[in-house]
């Protein structure tokens, strides 16, 4: 009698081709927007073992890991040539590099070149890990006392001339509070524009967030340009400017709905 064929047959190796390697993985890591300790355990644990880590600020970047005594691969992303440094990102981790994308300062991605590495990422089906950090745009919000249940963020708000004129006119129409960067510069600029403009809107000022020199100012435009007069420059600032529903319920006296 014949044998029942019931078992399966095993695969043909073919010799010669070897095993397809599993592609990497990209992870988009929080870093501190100031104090170097404000980075979190797991934060640590992926730089500490990705293969390469793309960043805005090479510098930065080396000085953190030294304060954690942490030592890694770096490489330049951003600001120029985006698309070639994507290109050879993506044919890395295709390769089964795993890397780390990390901003200047705070959460990748937020107001940075780094959605691009991301699209791509997504497009060529490699896995994307986000991994939670400090951030100044929630920070300033907190910090500010206006209310936090929506809010609008616009990145970098250059001087009020031009398309930087017709982004704060948008931002003044806002009924809830709005968050953007601004160079230490263009402060007193947008903020006398501010007060020009809606001079009951309050603005909050938070300079330098998280450094020993934290400062935050907080009153009606016209206020808070008096006071940065009168402290040093700083390095970084985050305006959040408050929602026009709450100057027209303050005007009338009639309390929001809640």
């Amino acid at each position: 009698m014949r044998r029942e064929q019931s078992q399966q047959r095993r695969p043909v190796e073919s010799p010669g081709l070897p095993a397809k390697k599993p592609v990497g993985s990209l992870f988009l890591v929080g870093v501190p927007i100031g104090h170097p300790d404000d980075i979190t355990i797991r934060g640590l644990a992926i730089l500490s073992r990705v293969n390469v880590i793309a960043t805005e600020d090479p510098i930065a970047t080396q000085e953190l890991l030294r304060h954690h005594n942490l030592s890694a691969v770096v490489t330049s992303y951003g600001p120029t040539r985006i698309k070639e440094k994507v290109a050879v990102l993506i044919h890395r981790l295709q390769q089964g590099t795993s890397v780390a994308l990390v901003s200047d300062c705070g959460s990748p991605v937020i107001s940075d070149p780094g959605s691009l590495l991301v699209a791509a990422a997504h497009k060529h089906t490699i896995p994307v890990y986000s991994i939670p950090g400090p951030s100044a745009v929630t920070t300033a919000i907190a910090a500010s006392g206006f209310p936090a249940e929506a809010f609008h963020f616009y990145g970098n708000i250059p001087a009020p001339t031009g398309p930087g004129k017709h982004q704060l006119a948008i931002v003044l129409t806002h009924a809830e509070p709005t968050i953007f960067f601004c160079q230490p510069e263009s402060c007193l600029a947008i903020l006398e524009t501010i007060a020009k403009t809606a001079p009951r809107r309050r603005v909050a000022l938070a300079c330098d967030l998280t450094f020993q020199n934290e400062t935050l100012l907080k009153g009606t435009a016209r206020h808070v340009s008096q006071l940065l007069k009168r402290i040093q420059t700083p390095h970084a600032v985050t305006m959040v400017v408050e929602g026009r529903n709450r100057v027209t319920a303050a005007k009338t006296g009639r309390r929001r709905p809640r």
